[in-house]
């Protein structure tokens, strides 16, 4: 499931492309008629993230509210719209300069989301005011997450990726954060120090933000990459440097240990015992 960075940097590639102009809308798939036929030739006034929900704004109109789920999907392309291929969800179409600064079209096709709806302010309102606070928005408070996580028994595993407590932090940027911090996934939230909470939110919105402007998750600090340790690079289709994260019977970078795997959640947790410890 794509995480928090990759709705934010769906965001701006809206607003980049569409923003401030009439578009286009349809739903060749036919699941999302009624909404399309009601944002058609309205203008995208905004287009934000929070955590995993992507909200699309138009005059008039509403909000297109997205949740990609495990396998939505958009694609951005120039010029003339093709033939749709595929369950296309929504076709978003605008005229404009395009990404190639041609002067020529551009477009978006959603395919294969979990949600995909038109709904008023007061509904959207209601969408976030389940979320938690969201590491790459400007207006997050961590203090609301540290209330919750500081109280409970749940593990802090388990605990960041409920998208009630930290919105947008999936498994990637989950395994991560812990391991660079040397925290047992199996700790209980309460068991946290406030300094490690703090540091916590801190290395999630400095790498949350990376990820939007590199479009890819990368973890490791400078001394681990792949030139100053002489090693090959990862080879895999979520692309980046990562230290656990799907790296299961491998070598830890820093300690040379098996990284570890194990059911958490509904989720594969990744983890170096000899780094983390318990």
């Amino acid at each position: 499931m794509p995480e928090g960075h990759t709705i934010h940097r769906l965001a701006r590639d809206f607003r980049e492309r569409f923003g401030g102009r009439k578009v286009r809308a349809s739903s060749p798939q036919g699941k999302f008629s009624d909404g399309a036929a009601l944002v058609d030739g309205q203008v995208l006034s905004e287009a934000e993230a929070h955590g995993k929900h992507l909200f699309l704004g138009f005059d008039g109109a509403g909000w297109v509210h997205v949740h990609l789920g495990l396998y939505g999907k958009f694609t951005f392309g120039t010029g003339p719209a093709p033939a749709p291929v595929g369950q296309v969800r929504l076709r978003v179409e605008g005229e404009g300069e395009g990404e190639g600064g041609d002067g020529g079209g551009v477009h978006a096709d959603l395919r294969g989301p979990t949600r995909c709806e038109l709904i008023t302010e007061a509904e959207k309102l209601a969408v976030e005011d389940r979320l938690g606070p969201d590491p790459l928005r400007p207006d997050a408070d961590p203090e609301d997450a540290w209330s919750r996580v500081s109280r409970s028994r749940t593990t802090v595993a388990a605990l960041l990726m409920d998208q009630k407590i930290v919105a947008g932090v999936g498994n990637v940027y989950r395994a991560e954060v812990l391991f660079r911090h040397g925290i047992d996934p199996y700790r209980p939230g309460r068991g946290l120090s406030r300094t490690e909470w703090d540091a916590i939110w801190a290395d999630l919105v400095e790498l949350m933000h990376e990820g939007v402007r590199n479009n890819r998750i990368d973890t490791v600090r400078p001394h681990h990459t792949p030139e100053a340790m002489g090693r090959a690079p990862r080879v895999d289709d979520h692309g980046g440097e990562v230290y656990v994260y799907r790296r299961a019977g491998m070598a830890c970078h820093v300690c040379g240990e098996p990284v570890r795997t194990a059911g958490l959640a509904a989720r594969n947790l990744f983890w170096c015992p000899a780094c983390q410890p318990a």
